[in-house]
């Protein structure tokens, strides 16, 4: 992805740059805007080189990456208002190369093509000019709310507060309350006191029992040292309910295949749930127990459709559930819900994953992200049959080190019993 991702940012450089070139803007043609242009590219591309294959401060790497995101941003959209030019020029020239009028030779038809497009105003600019300059005030104009993300919006961890009606629970449990979170995703954190006030804020619920229901990395288990302390704190008196996610299992650093290196860091990353104070569930359920009155607590590994790894085991999760009259499943994956559980008597599931795509719009009563033509539930409760579904939108953030209009979510449940 890396190498990837430098080649068509190169492809972009050259592109934009002789379009910028063509442009009457008197400093783009000066050598000190080429080598403006170049160098902070060259730059950006060393830089994101060295952020990924050497251990650098997580500030510096997130830095790195922010100018990465955005200076690709940028790029992309005005390369897009290029090409609406070039394809609007080109059509010009096609509809002059294929008129055919009568009486006009050959000779005469290419000194017709070499004619200048009939564009040019005898005051104010051409509309080729017209889109080239505009362009760069349209390719501007995401980096404000993309900077602000990150800025202000990263570690502005807001509580969502949902009731939970479950028909069949036992009356003991009845305004229990549960609070969840989600993709911690420690390797790309760099503020340990934001950290540790969504921390605090979660604790400040005093919940019953605390979920949280997957990638706690990024790749490896080390990028949890500065943060383990923190998340040791969270405490609930019915115990605190710990999952996988994709991220847990080193594929994106080791490779999909298997390797004592690969299972050592898994083994750390489980290791790491235990040192916390979390009850890592592996494909097993818990008993909550209140009074005489019991339900139980269900956590599978990664379960997902597409290219996700599909390591859980759902019905060795549920066995000896069958008497429960109530089933909470914790599973990273949303697609698991359809793709399984609404087969089974799980009344409700608690997922994550999709982050809200970190981009969209969130009110009490609209929602809406491009996460929502990748996963039919992204972000909030979704019911059908007599199962229910909540995906949280994340604690934490992977790639673009913010968040705009998806804010990182605590969830506080109040079950309910209907």
């Amino acid at each position: 992805m890396l190498k990837l991702n430098a080649v068509l940012l190169f492809i972009l450089d050259f592109y934009i740059f002789f379009a910028l070139r063509a442009t009457n803007i008197k400093f783009i043609r000066t050598t000190w805007f080429t080598v403006l242009w170049w160098g902070y590219s060259l730059s950006l591309l060393i830089g994101l080189f060295i952020s990924f294959q050497y251990s650098i401060p997580l500030m510096i790497r997130s830095i790195i990456l922010v100018a990465f995101f955005l200076t690709a941003v940028s790029k992309f959209i005005y390369a897009i208002v290029l090409i609406i030019d070039d394809a609007r020029r080109g059509g010009i020239w096609l509809s002059r190369l294929f008129s055919n009028k009568k009486g006009k030779d050959l000779e005469e038809s290419v000194e017709e093509l070499e004619k200048p497009l009939p564009e040019v105003p005898k005051k104010g600019i051409t509309r080729s000019e017209f889109l080239l300059k505009s362009g760069i005030v349209v390719a501007a104009l995401p980096m404000i709310p993309l900077a602000w993300g990150v800025i202000s919006t990263a570690y502005d961890y807001r509580i969502r507060r949902q009731k939970l009606v479950l028909p069949n629970l036992p009356k003991a449990f009845h305004g229990m309350k549960i609070a969840q979170i989600s993709d911690v995703h420690s390797g790309s954190f760099y503020n340990k006191k934001a950290v540790m006030g969504g921390v605090e804020m979660l604790l400040g619920e005093k919940p019953d029992a605390i979920f949280f229901t997957g990638d706690l990395v990024n790749n490896v288990a080390s990028e949890m040292r500065d943060y383990q302390d923190i998340f040791s704190k969270l405490h609930a008196d019915l115990g605190v309910f710990s999952t996988l996610g994709n991220h847990d299992y080193g594929d994106y650093y080791y490779g999909p295949g298997d390797s004592p290196a690969k299972r050592k860091n898994l083994q750390d990353v489980i290791d790491t749930h235990k040192v916390m104070g979390w009850d890592l569930l592996m494909d097993e359920n818990r008993t909550l127990k209140v009074g005489n009155e019991e339900i139980s607590i269900v956590g599978v590994q990664n379960w997902g459709t597409g290219r996700f790894p599909k390591k859980g085991d759902l019905k060795k999760a549920l066995m000896g559930t069958e008497d429960k009259a109530v089933k909470l499943l914790l599973s990273h994956d949303p697609s698991h819900w359809r793709a399984q559980v609404l087969d089974t008597d799980v009344d409700a599931m608690f997922a994550g994953h999709t982050h809200g795509m970190q981009f969209g719009v969130r009110g009490e009563n609209f929602q809406w992200s491009p996460a929502k033509f990748i996963y039919k539930e992204w972000a909030g409760l979704y019911t059908e049959k007599q199962s229910q579904l909540y995906v949280n939108v994340g604690f934490g953030f992977l790639g673009y080190p913010g968040r705009v209009g998806i804010a990182p979510e605590i969830t506080v449940f109040e079950l309910v019993t209907a």
